[in-house]
């Protein structure tokens, strides 16, 4: 655990704190938060039940979507401010203003013991920039600030790191569980350690693919990273997904370390008609949306002998029959495991809900982008701000 202060080693007795949660949750067309991404709000119910108890001012800062610093209806903090009263069956006071004198006075006139959510942080254009000023006007409103969205610590907003320059600042208790269970992986790991790493991007993932190339026994590739590694080894993919513009990137992994698991076989559809290939057998207009049976097969092999298991990625098209077969098999197969396993990344994590197996999971990590750079670097620039 790196050198950070925690929610338990400050007194919060009559303390305006100052929460940063991630609630960066998909609003439907009825603009209501979606039954499957409940868990991401209950993930920070402990914290603000202990912010309770310890009778501070709870004012939470959040983000949702990108509105590029306008105010956007569509990405209102008020459904989730909402959903959040349900679930934690307590009164929560909205503000539709951020900063400001008026926020200011609704926090004065609050009861200690109460919360106040401020409108989605990146209606203002100075977040994402992490403008001082910003981060001066925020840190006026509380007397501590407590990073509880590990899942957006990647990321060098005002409201992430900004704060941090002006106030006693700590890790939340999510924070804190998320960073003990990934340094099970990076600190602690059991062998053989497996790494199943899939979803659209291999830009975003090259550099935690070579980390595990050094620490895991085997490295599993699927979904459109494997499609776009095949194509920049000059394999014919049609209309398949591929990032073109990470061919140079690719040439930092070496495609020829015995660790490397890509796939052997294929599914593609062409004219609604599904079809299993080999990898040089893809043909004019087929799209590549699932890995095939052997490479499930020889992938399920590795997992029943594995003592610990990351997953981040879907391995297939997930959320269309019948290429969500691969992801549902690996899934059942690490459920089958003795192996201690970890798996996050909002689809991965969503598809694991929707087959009803979060429970044979050690771990689900509410954290995609943040958790593939904390498992790359061992740092991020959210709980650098906290060491300071």
């Amino acid at each position: 655990m790196p050198k950070i202060r925690t929610l338990k080693q400050v007194d919060l007795e009559k303390k305006r704190a100052l929460l940063r949660v991630d609630l960066n949750i998909p609003l439907g067309e009825n603009m209501k938060v979606d039954e499957n991404e409940k868990w991401r709000i209950e993930a920070i119910i402990p914290t603000l039940k202990y912010l309770i108890k310890q009778k501070a001012k709870i004012i939470i800062i959040s983000h949702l979507g990108r509105p590029d610093g306008r105010r956007n209806p569509k990405f209102s903090l008020k459904p989730v401010a909402q959903e959040l009263k349900k679930i934690l069956k307590k009164k929560i006071v909205f503000s539709n203003e951020i900063i400001g004198r008026n926020v200011e006075k609704k926090i004065e006139k609050m009861k200690f013991g109460q919360i106040l959510m401020l409108e989605n942080i990146r209606f203002l254009l100075g977040e994402e920039k992490n403008s001082p000023r910003l981060a001066k006007e925020l840190a006026k409103l509380g007397d501590i600030f407590i990073n509880e969205a590990f899942a957006n610590s990647h990321r060098r907003h005002a409201s992430m790191v900004g704060i941090a320059e002006y106030l006693p600042s700590v890790a939340g208790f999510l924070f804190e569980k998320e960073i003990q269970e990934l340094d099970k992986i990076l600190k602690k790991p059991k062998h053989p350690l497996i790494a199943i790493i899939g979803g659209a991007k291999i830009s975003t993932k090259i550099r935690v693919i070579n980390k595990f190339l050094k620490i895991a026994d085997q490295v599993l590739i699927g979904g459109a990273l494997a499609n776009t590694i095949f194509a920049a080894q000059g394999y014919f993919m049609a209309d398949s997904v591929v990032e073109k513009k990470a061919f140079s990137e690719i040439r930092k992994i070496n495609l020829k370390n015995p660790k490397l698991f890509l796939p052997n076989d294929l599914v593609a559809l062409v004219k609604g008609t599904i079809r299993y290939h080999e990898i040089d057998e893809i043909e004019k207009s087929e799209k590549v949306y699932d890995i095939g049976p052997k490479t499930i097969y020889s992938f399920c092999d590795l997992i029943e002998k594995a003592k610990m298991i990351i997953w981040n990625g879907p391995l297939g098209l997930y959320t269309q029959k019948p290429f969500d077969k691969s992801s549902k098999i690996i899934t059942e197969a690490i459920a089958e495991s003795k192996a201690y396993s970890i798996a996050g990344g909002g689809d991965t994590v969503a598809f694991i809900k929707q087959v009803e197996k979060e429970k044979v999971f050690d771990y689900l990590s509410t954290a995609g982008g943040a958790m593939l750079d904390y498992l790359a670097f061992e740092t991020l620039p959210g709980l650098e701000a906290l060491e300071k």
